[in-house]
């Protein structure tokens, strides 16, 4: 080991440390495994890997950030299945031959990996048809979906203390996620608020659509904190979900209170619960609160409005007396004091007027010329030719 760290550097030092530690006795010969050792070090792959290593942890230590550990982790399938198959199971009410229809239902799809049969196979969707299978309360949900009194009627039973928790939980999982697919967003929102990360069937899902209705119904702090946590298992979950996320929470947080877009935001909600007939307490509180933040909006603007006339009009009185140069406003009439009369100088007579020495003359030049684009200079010196020249003298 010394002949090797002597050689290839501490990358391929810890490469046969590891490789010895791995590696029973007798299980490879020794000469192979140096031969591979060489070939490796000759790459420089070792080294890479021992450099990248070492800088990802001082990086670590210096961002405590990305040591952070998730929140919530994803059940596997087979994690769900049984505890699907176990409370269907210990039902009461579950014949034999509903429970072979569960069982069926799980048993369908290869085990080929936990990923993967999420991928094929819903685990919200597969959750809420065994409880269909055995519970025919959960069965009735499906056909009444869109009628919003008897839904409510018809899901007393799920918050009853004699419900199982699995069969309550992806009950109000379905339920949420199907009210949200319907833009129900205020429905929704309670059965999903109330659901435990940690015994969901499909965590993922329920943060994803948790978040979508706070994003719906403004509630940003509540929206980006789903979207966060969401995230922070971000390879393990679907794409679309990750990409709506991130889209999702980047537009919540640029959403100002009481601006115009906040204003039209609301407006569009009020919209939507009258389209879907709820004209109720609900939806007259938000269009209450609409007019309430036009009534601010038009104040402010009044305000700003107002203000901007005192200063225009004191900068105007200003200027009548004397002590502003700005120039006054066209739409109104001045208020001089003058008597209107000029003042009267002799400006002299003869051919010579209006000229100036020829230095004066050169210096004022050089100053327009410093000051002020070069097409006046050439136009003042053409004046001073004609005058030179006499072309300019009157009758």
């Amino acid at each position: 080991m010394k002949v090797a760290a002597a050689c290839f550097g501490p990358g391929m030092m810890e490469l046969c440390r590891r490789l010895l530690v791995a590696w029973p006795r007798g299980a490879i010969d020794m000469p192979w495994l140096w031969l591979s050792v060489v070939v490796l070090a000759a790459s420089g792959w070792p080294a890479r890997v021992f450099a990248e290593s070492q800088a990802t942890a001082a990086l670590r230590d210096r961002d405590p950030e990305l040591t952070r550990q998730p929140s919530w982790s994803r059940p596997s399938y087979s994690v769900v299945r049984d505890r699907a198959l176990d409370w269907a199971a210990g039902s009461g009410d579950a014949a034999g031959q509903l429970l072979e229809r569960a069982t069926k239902l799980w048993d369908d799809t290869d085990d080929s990996g936990d990923l993967a049969q999420f991928a094929r196979m819903d685990p919200v969707a597969a959750a809420m048809e065994t409880a269909a299978i055995i519970d025919p309360r959960a069965a009735a949900l499906r056909g009444i979906l869109d009628e919003s009194a008897e839904l409510e009627a018809a899901t007393t039973w799920l918050d009853d203390g004699g419900t199982a928790q699995f069969e309550r939980d992806a009950v109000k999982l379905w339920l949420g996620r199907e009210l949200v697919r319907r833009d129900r967003f205020d429905e929704a929102l309670p059965l999903l608020t109330d659901l435990d990360l940690a015994a969901a069937v499909d965590p993922a899902a329920l943060l994803f659509y948790r978040g979508c209705c706070e994003h719906w119904l403004l509630a940003g702090e509540a929206a980006a904190e789903s979207f966060d946590q969401l995230l922070e298992r971000e390879p393990e979950i679907p794409v679309r979900y990750a990409q709506l996320a991130r889209l999702l929470r980047a537009d919540i947080a640029s959403l100002e209170s009481d601006s115009l877009d906040h204003i039209a935001r609301r407006m569009r909600d009020v919209r939507r619960r009258l389209d879907l007939g709820r004209a109720g307490p609900a939806t007259r509180g938000v269009q209450v609160g609409v007019v309430q933040s036009l009534d601010k909006l038009i104040e402010e603007i009044e305000n700003r409005h107002q203000q901007g006339q005192s200063a225009s009009s004191g900068a105007g009185q200003a200027g009548e007396g004397g002590s502003s140069n700005s120039p006054m406003d066209d739409s109104r009439i001045a208020g001089g004091r003058g008597a209107g009369e000029v003042q009267k100088r002799d400006l002299g007579s003869g051919e010579g007027w209006g000229n100036l020495p020829p230095h004066q003359r050169e210096a004022a030049l050089q100053q327009i010329g410093r000051e002020y684009p070069p097409h006046y200079r050439e136009a003042i010196e053409q004046y001073f030719r004609r005058l030179a020249t006499g072309e300019d003298r009157g009758p």
